[in-house]
């Protein structure tokens, strides 16, 4: 296999596995949104009501699903980046406990902010399975953004 085809491969693996965990943390902003405000004020110490986060939640869901897609590549895959960078860095205390239950859990996040910031930072090259602009009349090559 071609390098090019096996870096195209490694992206949307991961995009696709950002976009799940991604996907489930939208999805309890519907299912369960006292959860996402209890989220809300313990690391964040912002108390919301829970109509917020499904208004919150309808935006994300909108943002993932466009990143899942490969649609506008810098802003969907910088907003994720983002939202991942600010909700890994909210966490902080954990990291200085790990021992504690559930801390240990909360490592997880760091591979899935390199894997956000790789995506974000190979975005040119993640060509499998997004959706593309339109071929201009000319002939020209499409791209994704």
């Amino acid at each position: 296999m071609q390098n090019g085809k096996r870096v195209a491969l490694a992206l949307v693996t991961l995009r696709a596995g950002v976009f799940v965990v991604m996907f489930m943390w939208t999805l309890d902003k519907f299912v369960n949104a006292s959860h996402s405000a209890g989220v809300f004020r313990s690391f964040y110490g912002v108390e919301l009501g829970e109509g917020f986060f499904y208004a919150v939640g309808a935006l994300e869901m909108l943002l993932i699903v466009a990143f899942a897609l490969g649609l506008w590549k810098r802003l969907s895959y910088g907003l994720v980046l983002l939202m991942h960078l600010a909700s890994t860095l909210a966490a902080w205390k954990q990291y200085l406990n790990p021992w504690e239950l559930p801390n240990l859990l909360f490592f997880a996040a760091w591979p899935m902010l390199a894997a956000c910031f790789a995506l974000y930072y190979l975005r040119d090259m993640d060509v499998l399975w997004v959706v593309r602009k339109p071929r201009p009349a000319g002939g020209g090559l499409a791209t994704s953004e």
